[in-house]
């Protein structure tokens, strides 16, 4: 080879050229699951690739100042590849790209690993972890390094210009248009703009933009001058002022839609029948939700709150950024006002999406998650099934003598579905699916669906019955993971679930549909309630024709803003969050046969002895029974006796008795 050849080819800034190319063909073959594909995206946008090589380049710049440049190479063409390959996988079982919100997610999915692989496979998982890191100790000590000299002042220049080019070329392709800044649907942008491009946004793009003219008369001028009251604007914390109004639930249905939307499929049975008899004789229609496939806490922020996650960062989960540390006006604050008592139960960890701190952020008073329940049953993959939450909900229903707000958030119907068959009789069939592990899939959801439609029917029945006025709101919070396409769907939206109010008193029945963000507003005006600066926003305004706009005026003011709309300051304190609306309590000590027992009331298979502020092995023998299994500890040792709650996945303590 030529000599002068020869040493352009090894020149550190050729060879991140090359490898930039390369990995971003790799990485956009891998999103769209075909070479053929990437060869028809590169030859129609042309810049746009090479502006996310670019991208990728300037990754590769700490190779101009370290002599282990070939280790350089490997880790970081290792990460993008990394990135490319996740984000292929997560787009074979649903429609949301990888973005680095999914980091922030990394327990909550590790949490719920062992329900899609079997101990085989997660052994095959942690072996190749720990191969993985091995692989880079020994690359790092033995991989050959650069033996000629480092001019120090050329790689300074050169990353100096690279960081010139970065801010020359940022402002250029949004103007011609090689990429954008508006990531309306997060799956179309990350296909034409490309992965290395939307994935950088989703870590750097993050909160709400400061709307144009953003200022109090901006803010104020939204409503008209008598529109809200002081109470609306900064009074949260006074006395509440108790107006009568009837109980209010909401379903949230985890991946649940009306399999008969699917054209072309064949049913041996109707998979909802419940869903579908409610849909006929009460307010309905399609509830549009900002996810498919995943991100169950986006649609629940949007129906707690009445904002759109649109107006945040792409991808971004408002319960794992600013609802950490952030009190929000929601559905919960403004019923509040008037002496409802909140409660959110979920028949999954209470930890997941981080809920049991954020669900204090969101103004509620109790949270019952799985690890204070009993009779659990649970899905062939492993997740709790629904029927549980009908004697939580009534539970909720009779711990308080004022009205309730009861958020409901179901697991059963959680994916990913098993490509194997594993019901040998199924309640419902389904004909039109040639593929057969697509039809094992299909067919293992629809028990799912069924299933939760007659936990429906149940929970309606003993409703009707229920002595005070109670309106029950049902929906899906996004279509499951089975990779619907929406010419496959008789509306032609995989971001359409479906809700239904009903009552068990009379209630007009009025079909339109809707935003999950619009969702709350339309219940409390069925309700006749009208409370809280976006429930009037939505009642009133939704025909204005600058409605979207507003809308983000009054997010970024609530969030990140000066609070205008609130005279400065925000109102909401955070509750005092109880996790469990059925207390637990220890009525005594006993010993018997050498064993020592605590004895009282509603404990769970998450129950835990806590002495002297150190959790024991623990066996749960009924909710009003736990043995001490430690036959070695004095009774006499003991100063205090208590039983906590032990976190279902990582066992933290998630409350303990007084």
């Amino acid at each position: 080879m030529n000599i002068k050849v020869k040493k352009i080819l090894l020149n550190p800034l050729v060879v991140a050229i090359i490898l930039s190319v390369l990995l971003n063909l790799i990485i956009e073959a891998a999103g769209r699951r075909s070479l053929v594909l990437c060869l028809q995206y590169i030859g129609g946008s042309p810049m746009t690739f090479l502006y996310n090589a670019f991208l990728i380049l300037i990754t590769f710049t700490p190779v101009y100042f370290v002599r282990r440049r070939f280790f350089v190479y490997v880790v970081v063409s290792v990460l993008w590849l990394a990135i490319g390959i996740m984000n292929g996988i997560l787009l074979g079982f649903r429609i949301t790209p990888f973005t680095v919100s999914d980091f922030l997610l990394l327990e909550d999915g590790l949490a719920i690993l062992p329900n899609y692989l079997k101990t085989g496979e997660l052994i095959l998982v942690v072996a190749g972890a720990v191969v993985f890191i091995t692989a880079l100790v020994v690359l790092f000590i033995f991989a050959p390094k650069y033996k000629g000299r480092i001019d120090y002042k050329k790689s300074l220049a050169g990353l100096l210009l690279t960081v010139a080019l970065v801010f020359a070329m940022a402002p250029l392709a949004l103007r011609v248009g090689w990429v954008s800044d508006s990531f309306a649907n997060l799956n179309y942008a990350y296909r034409d703009y490309g992965v290395p491009y939307c994935f950088i946004n989703t870590w750097v793009n993050k909160g709400i933009d400061e709307p144009k003219q953003y200022s109090r008369e901006k803010i104020l001028g939204i409503f008209a001058e008598d529109e809200l009251s002081d109470r609306d604007c900064g009074a949260a914390t006074a006395e509440p002022t108790p107006q009568g109004g009837p109980n209010i639930i909401f379903l949230q249905l985890e991946s649940f839609f009306d399999p008969q939307l699917m054209l072309d499929y064949q049913y041996s049975t109707d998979p909802a029948p419940n869903f579908r008899k409610l849909k006929e004789n009460y307010s309905s229609g399609f509830l549009t939700v900002p996810i498919v496939g995943a991100g169950t806490a986006n649609t629940e922020f949007e129906v707690m709150t009445g904002m759109s996650v649109r107006f945040f960062g792409p991808g971004e989960y408002p319960y794992k950024s600013v609802l950490k540390k952030k009190t929000v006006e929601s559905v919960c604050y403004d019923l509040k006002r008037l002496g409802y008592a909140t409660h959110a139960i979920h028949n999954h960890r209470g930890s997941f999406y981080g809920r049991n701190a954020v669900f204090a952020n969101l103004g509620y008073d109790t949270f019952t998650s799985v690890e204070y329940m009993n009779n659990i049953l649970k899905t062939p993959n492993r997740f709790e099934k629904d029927g549980v939450l009908t004697d939580e909900i009534f539970s909720a229903l009779t711990a308080t003598e004022e009205q309730d707000l009861i958020y409901t958030i179901s697991v059963q119907g959680h994916g990913e579905f098993p490509t194997e068959k594993v019901y040998d009789e199924p309640a419902v069939t389904v004909a039109g699916i040639d593929n057969e592990a697509e039809y094992n899939k299909f067919e293992y959801y629809l028990q799912q669906v069924y299933e939760m439609d007659q936990f429906v029917g149940e929970l309606v029945r003993r409703l009707q019955s229920f002595k005070e006025d109670t309106l029950l709101v049902l929906y899906g919070d996004h279509l499951p993971y089975l990779n619907i396409q929406p010419e496959e769907l008789a509306n032609g939206d995989i971001y359409q679930t479906e809700y239904v109010i009903w009552s068990n008193f009379d209630l007009a029945k009025e079909d339109q549909d809707l935003c999950s963000y619009q969702l709350s507003a339309e219940v409390l005006r069925q309700a006749g309630i009208s409370e809280g600066v976006l429930t009037k926003y939505h009642q009133n305004h939704m025909a204005d024709a600058d409605y979207w706009a507003n809308l983000g005026a009054l997010q970024y003011d609530m969030l990140y803003g000066k609070q205008y709309i609130y005279d400065g300051s925000n109102p909401f304190p955070p509750t005092e969050l109880r996790m469990g609306v059925r207390k637990i309590k220890i009525e005594r000590v006993l010993r018997a046969n050498k064993k020592y027992y605590v004895i009282g009331e509603n404990f769970t298979p998450y129950s835990r002895i806590y002495l002297n502020g150190k959790v024991e092995n623990t066996i749960f023998v009924s909710p009003t029974t736990l043995e001490l299994k430690d036959r070695n500890i004095k009774i006499e040792d003991i100063t205090k006796v208590q039983v906590c709650q032990i976190e279902k996945k990582n066992k933290s303590v998630l409350s303990v008795t007084e």
